[in-house]
């Protein structure tokens, strides 16, 4: 529905353009619908974030700096980039977290669907079954789902520690990865300030959360996930962006939001670009140091 507002909003904006051209001895040849297209390329163009970067050169070292729309990748000024706003967030709601019947368990807590889980070198995952959740190990390695997804809405919970250790990145970090690219940051946000763009919930380097949504350590957090996977032309150049639409605790955080590239670590200032991938990707969670833990994961296939 909000793609027709889109398209009904600019075609009067057509329309006059057109009735000028004809006043004016202009008339497009172009049909009605090729018109439209084409504001539409536009539309997209004007919201498609500006990139920069920059190599300095540090203690003799050439040192990659990115800027996301001027703000530098994980900038930490908050005059700069502010931190999201913190809200309280809503209480966990364990009738609207049951997997609908269409969905694929991925784990609901038994050992047999931890099976469905390996490291990824495809071997059996260091991972341990903690009380009904699958627990991070430290130096185990990421582990991912042996089911591959594309487009897809993802349910997930996780917990980090309930004792806290560390502070910033190092305290309760873990992440949760769509098509095994895309990472969606987990961390212990409640109280513990980090860059805005790595604090749990963000699109890692590219997007901070809308809000600040974060549980207490040791509580249960959710994450619905809505994400439309990138499309790639045959050179590999990216046709569609993906897009995230993310709730955490029930609170809205991304909203509709157009990924502008990857989420891969590149420096202490600059994230990765977008690169050719197959069609569907496995559902990563990531090692990170910390026991996080993870729980109620269920996936519905979305047509593209």
């Amino acid at each position: 529905m909000k793609t027709l507002r889109i398209q009904f909003a600019i075609l009067p904006l057509i329309l006059i353009s057109t009735v000028g051209q004809i006043a004016f001895g202009q008339q497009s040849k172009k049909p009605l619908a090729d018109q439209l297209e084409d504001t539409q390329q536009l539309t997209r163009d004007a919201r498609t974030p500006k990139i920069k970067k920059e190599v300095r050169e540090e203690n003799g070292r050439q040192v990659e700096y990115m800027f996301i729309d001027g703000i530098k990748v994980h900038e930490t000024d908050p005059k700069k980039q502010p931190q999201p706003k913190v809200v309280t967030p809503q209480p966990y709601d364990a009738e609207a977290a049951q997997a609908p019947k269409d969905a694929i368990i991925l784990f609901d807590g038994t050992e047999a669907t931890a099976g469905n889980w390996t490291a990824t070198s495809g071997k059996p995952t260091k991972w341990k079954l903690v009380d009904g959740a699958l627990e991070s190990v430290r130096r185990a390695g990421y582990i991912q789902s042996k089911q591959q997804f594309g487009s897809c809405q993802l349910h997930i919970e996780f917990a980090t520690p309930k004792v806290p250790q560390g502070s910033g990145q190092g305290r309760g970090n873990s992440g949760v990865f769509v098509m095994g690219q895309y990472e969606i940051q987990v961390l212990d946000s409640y109280e513990n300030s980090t860059y805005p763009d790595g604090q749990c919930g963000a699109l890692y380097g590219r997007a901070k959360p809308l809000v600040n949504a974060s549980r207490k350590p040791g509580e249960w957090q959710t994450f619905d996930i809505t994400f439309h996977r990138p499309l790639f032309d045959e050179k590999g150049s990216v046709t569609r962006r993906a897009k995230f639409h993310v709730y955490h605790n029930g609170e809205l955080i991304h909203d509709q939001h157009e990924l502008s590239g990857g989420t891969g670590w590149v420096g202490r200032h600059s994230i990765s670009e977008y690169k050719q991938h197959d069609d569907k990707g496995p559902i990563q969670m990531q090692d990170h140091g910390n026991p996080v833990r993870f729980r109620n994961i269920w996936v519905k296939e979305l047509e593209d």
